[in-house]
């Protein structure tokens, strides 16, 4: 019975997103027959390809024990660069580097502020998401960018039945479970997370292990600011707004801890797709907008909880366990005297 208790346990450890994911979309498919329709799923799986394109550099910042406030901003800024550079040159090879150049830049700048310059990462992304919304709305002197042409391929075209959004997805939620599971620098980011000071100590190189997860943010953002341009078919400079919260809803969902050390890129996916459901059949069944606000709050503020009561639980096992493993030394001696 307690080996079966053991199991249980580990595997609801394990598994438990996924199978919460499951249950919402049965609870889902059942709510509104439309949800399983081929439309509905392609549309889902467009919208969806952002904003867990976001989640993903969400996910490796925090759990090197940092985040991005700034990445919605930084989203658009990158993503009215990109449309401009292809209105100019014509070269949409041109307008992505541009894209994604624009979101490794804010997000050096970003690491500079942090890691150099010891700032708080919460104040030095949030001046960050109020600069870049300001230069993108300077650039455009506050108009939206129209008339984009082949450039909404990316965002709207298709590699035979499968969305070219997703494929993107899939490159960047494959390359982000490789780095974190099977890289040293992925080792890195779960070490400075979990203990800095022990990191230091262990010979970590904190500092470039900070600034290369801001660079892989940048990178992540500048392709997101590309799609969600070419799927608006619009430069727009107030686009994106409060993307960045649901990146970081659908990463703290999927387990990736605030304190830092803990995550996983497959718990994000399950994570952005269980808030992907949840906008979707609350639209499908015409949910008041101001409800789905309050729904979203609570979400995070569930989430936050859990994740608070699962270090405390966590802490408090190896604690007692490390009391464990004293009082048996300590038989130990006292059996050795006699």
């Amino acid at each position: 019975m307690e080996i079966r208790n053991n199991v249980w346990s580990t595997l609801k450890k394990r598994y438990s997103i996924y199978m919460i994911l499951m249950a919402l979309f049965i609870i889902c498919s059942l709510a509104n027959p439309n949800f399983l329709s081929i439309g509905n799923m392609t549309n889902i799986s467009r919208q969806l390809a952002v904003t867990t394109i976001l989640a993903f550099g969400e996910t490796i910042l925090i759990i090197c024990g940092m985040l991005d406030l700034s990445a919605g901003s930084v989203l658009a800024l990158s993503g009215v660069f990109a449309v401009f550079t292809y209105k100019a040159t014509g070269s949409l090879l041109t307008a992505v580097i541009v894209g994604i150049l624009t979101g490794v830049i804010c997000n050096l700048i970003n690491a500079l502020m942090i890691s150099t310059f010891k700032a708080p990462p919460f104040i030095a992304t949030l001046a960050m998401m109020t600069v870049a919304r300001g230069i993108a709305l300077l650039f455009t002197k506050g108009q939206n960018i129209l008339g984009l042409g082949d450039f909404v391929v990316l965002g709207q075209g298709s590699v035979g039945p499968i969305p070219i959004p997703i494929i993107f997805l899939v490159v960047i939620a494959a390359l982000t479970w490789y780095v974190l599971r099977h890289t040293r620098f992925g080792r890195s980011i779960y070490a400075v997370g979990g203990n800095e000071e022990a990191s230091v100590a262990s010979g970590i190189n904190v500092r470039k292990v900070k600034y290369t997860a801001f660079i892989i943010n940048g990178i992540f953002v500048g392709l997101a600011g590309v799609l969600f341009m070419s799927r608006v078919n619009a430069g727009l400079p107030n686009g994106a707004v409060g993307y960045e919260f649901t990146a970081l809803t659908a990463a703290i969902i999927g387990g990736t801890s605030f304190s830092g050390g803990i995550g996983t890129a497959g718990g994000t996916l399950a994570g952005a797709f269980i808030v992907g459901f949840l906008d979707n059949i609350m639209n499908l069944t015409n949910v008041d907008s101001y409800i789905q606000q309050i729904i979203r709050g609570a979400i995070i503020a569930l989430a936050v909880i859990y994740d608070i009561r699962s270090k405390t639980r966590r802490t408090k096992s190896l604690v007692a366990r490390a009391d464990g493993n004293d009082s048996g030394k300590k038989e130990e001696a006292v059996k050795a005297r006699a």
